[in-house]
């Protein structure tokens, strides 16, 4: 769903790019957020993700989050979307391991209900890293109408993102 309109340039024309850098508190595991003009928002990870970084192989995608909660049970149906999970800021969507032993758990970064999680990165997880803002999304989470407008603060725009970067590469350098 997601992958066939945020491709190639429609992507800037439909989509805002927000981004939360260092969620919960871990360095560099940064999310990116596409928001539609029609509220719904796809997360994806951030350019600066570790597992984005040269020499990472993904391993395994879970979206099993806890004994009693996988994302891929989210069954949706009908214009109300009856049936979604609700997510909070801090919900894990899934848990990425990677070859060198390595486990990032993937967040939501907005309030909104979980519309699909894309099922193609399990069988393909090489697509999370080599388009990682269209076919390679993670989820499709819409917020509550009310919450649409105020649903992106505590996010940064590109051009705030793009200065967290530079600090980041200025304080390592």
């Amino acid at each position: 769903m997601a992958a066939g309109r945020a491709g190639g340039g429609g992507a800037a024309r439909y989509f805002t790019r927000w981004y939360k850098p260092d969620v919960k508190g871990r360095p560099c595991e940064d999310f990116c957020v596409l928001q539609h003009s029609n509220r719904i928002c796809v997360i994806t990870l951030a350019e600066a993700h570790p597992l984005l970084q040269n020499g990472k192989t993904i391993k395994s995608i879970n979206y099993q989050i806890s004994p009693n909660c996988s994302r891929l049970q989210n069954k949706v149906s009908g214009k109300s979307k009856r049936g979604a999970q609700f997510l909070t800021e801090l919900a894990p969507l899934c848990r990425i391991s990677s070859t060198d032993g390595e486990e990032y758990t993937i967040y939501s970064c907005i309030r909104g209900r979980l519309i699909e999680v894309n099922e193609n990165i399990l069988s393909n997880p090489a697509i999370l890293q080599e388009k990682p803002s269209t076919e390679g999304y993670i989820a499709v989470v819409l917020p509550k109408f009310e919450e649409s407008k105020s649903i992106t603060q505590g996010l940064l725009t590109q051009e705030e993102y793009e200065e967290v970067l530079l600090k980041r590469h200025n304080n390592s350098a």
